[in-house]
């Protein structure tokens, strides 16, 4: 009989897996799978358990918020040279990853779609000595998805994040940078960096799915520069609420890059999907191609979440005198 190992992390999202669980064990069971559950106590135990006893199984399946699946991705790329498939049940909150290849948000659902599903080669990323699924990025956008009211992310949806992030904008404090995108050289004062291998970052979709290949051996990157004008600041907002970014846009910068380091005089909080990632004057982000299998739904779609917003929007929400001010006594 086939072994798999099932990581649990019992307080991702707000309900849990307890209530799936008899229906997710009986999925494994009836695909010829004999389980060992394994519930995760810490914010690394995914990462040991993974590294310690991985190789003994047929796959391994971890049942989480992208925390989890970043930690036990993180085991999975230390276990040694037996590789094991892993399959991935989205409990989270945000579960960018799992938008961004179509993974069910149910629990159960997502049982059937790994027992069921074709196996994917994809890409990850790696910030110096630890590894990510999906993006590392610092500033203002940085936790936005978790500290953004539920009540107005349903009223507004994507819209939420932006007002939620242009809160603070005015006192965010930029990061003179300099970046080296594969050759590239960028300078200046950012505050947000974004390199990814996600249709979906805090919950929406960030840059047209055209331009993302999970698979390539290259992240997206993307720098937004510090606005110091009220048009400036239009232009960002703007864009972040029309899901509209390209280089068109002075205030952005957006390329393909395998390897990117960046420095900065002073030390720059970093996250990796969605944890804390460290505090570094240099950082080294490289992408490692086609670096785990994973099982995803069979011919399964990016399922990226459309939302409409204009630019009527921004203009109703900000007040371009106040927001002014602001930035001229910041």
């Amino acid at each position: 009989m086939k072994k798999l190992l099932f990581i649990v992390n019992p307080k991702a999202g707000k309900s849990g897996i307890k209530s799936d669980m008899l229906d997710i064990l009986v999925t494994f069971s009836e695909a010829g799978y004999e389980v060992t559950t394994y519930p995760t106590s810490g914010p690394e135990d995914a990462e040991a358990k993974v590294i310690a006893d991985g190789a003994n199984y047929d796959l391994i399946v971890c049942a989480g918020g992208d925390g989890t699946l970043e930690n036990t991705v993180c085991g999975y790329m230390q276990m040694g040279e037996k590789k094991v498939p892993i399959g991935y049940i989205p409990v989270g909150t945000t579960n960018d990853f799992a938008r961004s290849v179509g993974l069910s948000r149910k629990p159960a659902e997502a049982a059937v779609q790994i027992v069921r599903g074709e196996k994917k080669t994809l890409d990850v990323g790696k910030l110096d000595d630890k590894y990510f699924v999906y993006i590392a990025a610092f500033g203002l956008f940085t936790d936005v998805s978790y500290n953004t009211n539920q009540n107005l992310k349903k009223y507004m949806g994507h819209a939420a994040y932006v007002v939620e992030a242009v809160k603070n904008i005015t006192d965010f404090h930029p990061y003179k940078i300099k970046a080296q995108l594969d050759g590239a050289l960028v300078t200046g004062e950012y505050i947000y960096v974004m390199i990814t291998n996600s249709f979906s970052v805090a919950g929406f979709k960030i840059r047209g799915a055209k331009h993302v290949i999970l698979d390539d051996g290259k992240f997206d990157c993307l720098l937004v520069k510090m606005p110091h004008t009220v048009e400036e600041l239009r232009q960002v907002l703007t864009a972040f609420l029309t899901n509209d970014i390209d280089d068109s846009n002075p205030m952005f910068y957006s390329c393909k890059a395998s390897k990117i380091v960046i420095e900065c005089d002073e030390e720059i909080p970093w996250t990796i999907d969605g944890e804390f990632g460290g505090n570094k004057r240099v950082a080294t982000i490289e992408n490692v191609k086609q670096a785990f299998d994973i099982y995803l739904n069979p011919g399964h779609k990016d399922e990226i979440d459309e939302i409409a917003a204009t630019q009527a929007i921004s203009e109703d929400i900000f007040d371009e005198e106040e927001i002014l001010d602001n930035m001229e006594k910041s």
